[in-house]
């Protein structure tokens, strides 16, 4: 295309360009601007190569389009030839269609870019248990760095949703169960992908607003019950931090009903509360294929063309992953004068701007063959190592029994997640997201026939990875002698393999059983999205097999490969030693190893409450003073109410001394910021970090509070024998709430502070006094910490 228009004078403000093009754009075009099209429907493959077809993308989208979806995470194409295809794309886009409009790339990337021979790193689960935001940015841009090669500009991710209830499958993609953890580490991931410079970056996206994770009886999609003060205070709070703490580009609509309207549809949530109450003017994606759902999952449209309009109304600005109700369907309700003009044009004006912040239209190409060079460098596979490391939260470790001594005289490796590659990864992680579901020939719009999709060969699609097996072997003396057996599967009935197991334990002088899950979307997986749990046991018969090793009399470690907090009270009662690793990516087997024989000394603490059993849940630790018991009693009449492990729990190698607590004022307005100082001790004979934890309570409010809440924290690296001063910097709007009014106030009144290594390990007390009277404050989300 040679002509030039207005709106390529990149001189002009963006709104100006938007103005510009806007103005020459036929209803047509505006259309195709607000959908976007799988990859995979505008290429065709030859002899296993996976070529752009100019004659699909001229009937397929002969007037632009909005979104291509998941070039990388579609095509299953190599860096180089993934950036090649890209290019191939837009430049159809830019020289074939009449205005010239390139088009944005999204992929996925919830714990590494979802493409292939991209760097993995740990499950978000697994981030949000190191407690470290500055490690989840630098992940982040790692992400963006890769992605930006290959010619993506928009991530579906990260996910904000606070997850109570481990039965949702997804609960491995979130940050775990505290708004105010969740808001850090999401904060932290969205800085680092978008960058300062969105032309250099990728346009992170809010996920799933608002409230997804709280379905009912923790399955997926199913209508979530929660009051507008919790919804505000728990559910809200993540999405605005990244709102208005990291300017995040995009937002994406829940499946779910709130109140009996599918959120998608809901002008409530989307519109009067997202974009009016909030101020949010960027671009709002529909998670994929929300706009049919109002027809074929809710029920609450007759039509493609009714369900257009209820999007649209909605704010929803782009249909994803392909068109569907916002192609004809919309058309045809603009014809019918069911749909107001206006409205498409805001959309279509929201898109574009963002199109021109990326820079795309001074650059939609990217230098193909250079592509290969920001991918699994050496920094980046010690990333993955550390963060790996980092995430490993130790539960148990009853007389010392860890870490194992490297030139031990033998060690009994056993479990079906001991030596596979796989059962590493979690459900964003390519290609387990991919495998067995789809076939990677046709749309990725519908699952594949299992009996096609198992056709397809996806063994060189991982990426390099270290096995426990692999990693154990690598740690140990040359003259350990290593007994490995699997034992079970992860799923399914067969104890067949027990009798080796038990033989290898018996040979050793320690038995390592590595047991967890298979995360991803595909039949026959046990975590990760769709795949929700109704008894939070261990899949298959991995926990008999754990009952089988200790039996043979042999001291047992189990390692934990889990996407979400199981009720694993039988093995916690009867296993010295227990880490969870969650689901630690292609360096998970080298860091497993670095924790098991103490080259590296586990630090991570749990995001989430670990069950005793299912019937606990939902179970947090930031209950209400009426929560957490049962009245009068107390507990259970067959157990306690207590979680098996708490919130924020973690062991070390080293032992921690908490002293000197020191609150900078005893009464303090809602408007002025005291600080918190405690001294932190290794007290034992190896380094070790530990998380040091802030928790309030506002003892008596106008309305019921929390009996406590994390609202700052901070990890710090100890060698023996050392101490360090933490001080917190605590702005008092930290204790504001939603009053009887629903107006966000602080009230005065009495504080307590608790400083401790958990939410149930409280070292240190203190309190200061709110004075003055209820104030309106905004809200804040970060507490700065110093480390002297």
């Amino acid at each position: 295309m040679t002509t030039k228009h207005a709106y390529h004078d990149h001189t002009l403000s963006v709104e100006d360009r938007v103005r510009h093009l806007l103005a020459e754009m036929t209803i047509e075009e505006k259309v195709a601007q607000l959908w976007g099209i799988w990859i995979n429907e505008i290429i065709e493959t030859e002899q296993d190569e996976r070529q752009f077809s100019p004659t699909k993308a001229a009937g397929r989208i002969p007037n632009g389009v909005g979104h291509i979806s998941r070039v990388g995470g579609g095509a299953l194409l190599p860096p180089v030839k993934s950036a090649h295809l890209a290019n191939t794309v837009q430049r159809f886009l830019v020289a074939q269609t009449r205005l010239g409009i390139p088009a944005i790339v999204h992929e996925e990337s919830c714990a590494g870019y979802l493409g292939r021979e991209a760097t993995t790193f740990p499950q978000a689960i697994g981030l949000a248990a190191m407690w470290e935001p500055d490690l989840v940015y630098q992940m982040a841009d790692v992400i963006r760095q890769q992605m930006r090669a290959v010619g993506a500009h928009n991530s579906l991710a990260p996910v904000f949703d606070v997850s109570r209830d481990p039965r949702w499958g997804r609960i491995e993609e979130t940050y775990g169960e505290d708004p105010f953890l969740i808001s850090a580490i999401g904060a932290a991931y969205v800085s680092g992908l978008q960058s300062p410079d969105w032309k250099q970056g990728i346009a992170a996206t809010a996920k799933h607003f608002l409230g997804h994770s709280a379905s009912e009886a923790g399955m997926n999609w199913a209508p979530a019950h929660i009051p507008d003060r919790e919804l505000r205070e728990v559910f809200l709070t993540p999405f605005k931090a990244a709102l208005e703490s990291a300017n995040i580009a995009t937002f994406m609509n829940a499946y779910h009903e709130h109140d009996g309207v599918p959120v998608g549809s809901s002008r409530a949530l989307m519109v009067d509360l997202l974009r009016g109450e909030l101020g949010f003017d960027g671009v709002v994606a529909s998670d994929y294929f929300t706009i049919n759902m109002f027809v074929q999952y809710h029920k609450i449209a007759a039509t493609k063309q009714d369900a257009a309009v209820l999007g649209l109304q909605a704010g929803i600005d782009v249909e994803l992953p392909g068109v569907d109700c916002y192609g004809q369907p919309l058309l045809d309700a603009l014809a019918a004068g069911q749909i107001d003009t206006a409205l498409i044009d805001a959309s279509v004006q929201r898109v574009l701007k963002l199109k021109f912040q990326l820079g795309l239209f001074e650059n939609p190409y990217v230098d193909a063959g250079k592509a290969i060079e920001v991918y699994n460098t050496p920094d980046q596979l010690q990333l993955s190592r550390t963060l790996a490391q980092k995430s490993i939260v130790l539960l148990k470790n009853e007389g010392s029994l860890l870490p194992l001594n490297p030139a031990l005289k033998s060690i009994a490796v056993i479990g079906p997640s001991a030596d596979s590659v796989r059962l590493l990864q979690g459900d964003y992680h390519y290609p387990a997201h991919l495998e067995g579901n789809f076939d990677p020939d046709v749309s990725l719009g519908a699952p594949t026939p299992p009996e096609k999709a198992r056709t397809f060969d996806w063994t060189d699609h991982f990426p390099k990875s270290t096995t426990v097996l692999a990693g154990i072997r690598a740690a140990v003396s040359p003259d350990t002698q290593i007994h490995y057996a699997q034992g079970c599967t992860t799923t399914g009935s067969d104890t067949s393999g027990f009798a080796a197991a038990v033989e290898a334990a018996r040979n050793a002088g320690v038995a390592v059983v590595v047991v967890g899950d298979k995360s991803g979307l595909a039949r026959g997986c046990t975590c990760g999205e769709s795949h929700d749990s109704a008894t939070l046991i261990l899949p298959g018969v991995q926990q008999q097999l754990v009952e089988a090793v200790v039996a043979s009399g042999t001291p047992t470690v189990v390692v934990l490969l889990t996407g979400r907090p199981y009720a694993i009270q039988w093995i916690a009662d009867h296993v010295p030693a227990v880490f969870e690793a969650w689901l630690p990516a292609q360096e998970g087997g080298a860091a497993i190893a670095d924790i098991l024989f103490g080259a590296v000394n586990p630090g991570g603490k749990l995001p989430v409450s670990v069950p005793r059993h299912v019937g606990q849940v939902p179970l947090y630790y930031n209950h209400k003073p009426s929560g957490g018991r049962s009245h009068w009693q107390g507990t259970y009449e067959d157990m306690t109410t207590r979680p098996l492990f708490a919130f924020g729990h973690g062991l070390s190698y080293t032992r921690f001394e908490y002293s000197s607590l020191n609150i900078s004022a005893d009464q303090v307005t809602a408007t002025d910021t005291l600080d918190i100082r405690v001294t932190v001790k290794n007290c034992g004979e190896v380094a070790g970090d530990e998380v040091v934890q802030l928790y309030l309570n506002d003892p008596i409010a106008s309305v019921t509070r929390p009996v406590k809440e994390l609202k700052g924290f901070k990890r710090v690296t100890l060698q023996p024998g050392e101490e360090k001063t933490v001080t917190f910097a605590l702005d008092v709007r930290h204790l504001a709430f939603y009053d009887r009014d629903m107006r966000y106030a602080v009230e005065p009144g009495s504080i307590s502070v608790m400083i401790g290594a958990a939410s149930d390990d409280i070292r240190l007390n203190g309190s200061f006094t709110i004075t003055g009277s209820p104030t309106p404050v905004d809200q804040i989300y970060f507490t700065p910490a110093s480390v002297t």
